[in-house]
């Protein structure tokens, strides 16, 4: 099964095609490690740019690997009131 364009190369794809801000996990050692640390510490970052190999953040830090992912509000039931 073919799972199409995925990870850091999603996310390249859409800044070329338009997207101004991509909310991505991101990691310095691979995709994997990327999405494997959410589990732990939930690091996002507001990918805006891909240049020379790296991603720029808002925050004007790099990342070499920046996965997509989707935020979504909590609602007042998911929050437990």
């Amino acid at each position: 099964m073919d799972k199409g364009v995925v990870g850091s190369e999603l996310t390249r794809s859409m800044l070329k095609n338009g997207h101004q801000e991509v909310w991505c996990a991101v990691s310095d050692i691979s995709d994997e490690d990327a999405l494997d640390d959410q589990a732990d510490n939930d690091f996002t970052a507001c990918i805006v740019n891909f240049e020379e190999g790296q991603f720029y953040c808002n925050a004007d830090r790099t990342w070499l690997y920046a996965v997509p992912i989707e935020i979504s509000e909590l609602t007042q039931d998911e929050a437990g009131f």
